[in-house]
């Protein structure tokens, strides 16, 4: 056995390669563009899904391949996450939150119709469970689905869905019994149904280029085969789908500490002040260097406990802490890439910029990094 311990194989490299280059051809000479205008194209769903990308850690038979393999997962997300831009990545990704509560807890024909045709790049799955009341006080949800025969009436409003727009279909979370955690459940509502409105796309300090909005219903009729899971059991199945979520929002910091540590370490050897490259100076050098260590032990940390979920050891406080970590570093290499950059760290036109910006939802997205030290505290037995 070696002493040694590879997370990755040598297919995750070749997947490596394959999103690397789709990166390169579809996504690196547009980016900008896409940013400034807050969109991009919706094709971009089925260059990924052709290339095998979008069905990545989903069953074969609905038209996944490697499935449970968390690492495959994170190779093809940090690659992505080299375009740089963050709410693309987000946005292509929705899928990955919308879509597992119906793998594992929906009906057969539910699976059959919905999963196949997004992991095609066909269709867009988004998860909506945020309200204009409140985000990650999950078990207080007031959007609600009153039993009206083979169907619910569903009346309320999300805020802040990922592809809200453009999503085909949407997990949502309603509450069917009596309030707190024990009366909620998650329907999927499929765009179109009468009284199921979407509103305009919100503005967004960063993550410019994710659809982004809000979700409006109405009376909206669903039938009750729509039911994902149990009736009043949906608490758990989102609890469920958020460690998944968290982990990737690790994975994103992480990348977004690395684009930053890169382009400052580019700079520094580029620009020079006072007769020498910022290179050479000793408060630089060493800022740099904290930099990459905290990248590293972060980096690690992470791909620990994504080895763990891997191999199906309960990791709730394991995957809050590494969210939480990660998130914190970036927080710091950020603001120390702007701080190295200078003026031109504020400007648009630098990554770092855009960088700085779409770091910030990461503590706040999936549950803020002050809900994580709850769940942590809990498990800690406190």
């Amino acid at each position: 056995m070696s002493s040694y311990t590879e997370y990755f194989n040598d297919t995750h490299e070749e997947v490596r390669r394959t999103v690397r280059k789709i990166v390169a051809e579809h996504v690196a000479p547009h980016v900008d563009a896409w940013e400034e205008a807050g969109t991009f194209p919706r094709e971009l769903y089925k260059t990924l899904a052709d290339a095998g990308v979008a069905g990545i850690g989903y069953p074969e038979a609905l038209g996944g391949i490697a499935e449970g393999d968390v690492f495959m997962k994170i190779a093809a997300t940090e690659e992505l996450m080299r375009c740089g831009s963050g709410g693309l990545v987000a946005s292509l990704g929705s899928a990955d939150i919308g879509l597992p509560p119906i793998v594992k807890w929906g009906s057969e024909e539910m699976k059959q119709r919905v999963v196949p045709a997004v992991l095609a790049g066909e269709k867009i799955a988004a998860l909506a469970i945020t309200e204009p009341s409140g985000g990650s006080d999950v078990a207080n949800i007031r959007t609600r689905a009153v039993s009206d025969g083979d169907h619910y009436r569903v009346t309320g409003s999300k805020t802040f869905i990922t592809s809200g727009i453009r999503a085909d279909y949407y997990t949502v979370a309603v509450r069917t019994g009596g309030d707190g955690y024990g009366g909620i459940s998650l329907l999927l509502m499929e765009k179109g149904m009468p009284g199921f409105t979407t509103g305009q796309p919100l503005k967004k300090h960063g993550w410019w280029a994710s659809d982004t909005a809000e979700l409006f219903f109405d009376d909206v009729k669903v039938p009750k085969a729509n039911l994902i899971g149990g009736e009043n059991a949906g608490f758990f199945v989102i609890m469920t789908n958020f460690q998944m979520e968290r982990l990737n929002l690790a994975v994103m910091a992480n990348m977004t500490s690395q684009l930053a540590l890169e382009e400052a370490l580019r700079y520094v050897h580029e620009r020079s002040a006072f007769g020498k490259p910022l290179a050479k100076m000793q408060v630089i050098r060493h800022k740099l260097a904290d930099m990459a260590t905290q990248v590293e032990a972060s980096r690690e940390f992470t791909y620990r406990v994504a080895a763990r979920i891997q191999a199906g050891i309960p990791s709730v406080k394991e995957v809050s802490m590494a969210k939480n970590f990660a998130t914190k570093v970036s927080d710091h290499v950020t603001w120390e890439a702007v701080q190295i950059f200078g003026g031109m760290g504020f400007m648009r036109e630098t990554l770092v910029e855009r960088l700085s910006r779409d770091n910030r939802i990461l503590s706040i997205g999936g549950g803020t990094y002050e809900i994580m030290n709850e769940v942590i505290a809990k498990q800690l037995g406190l």
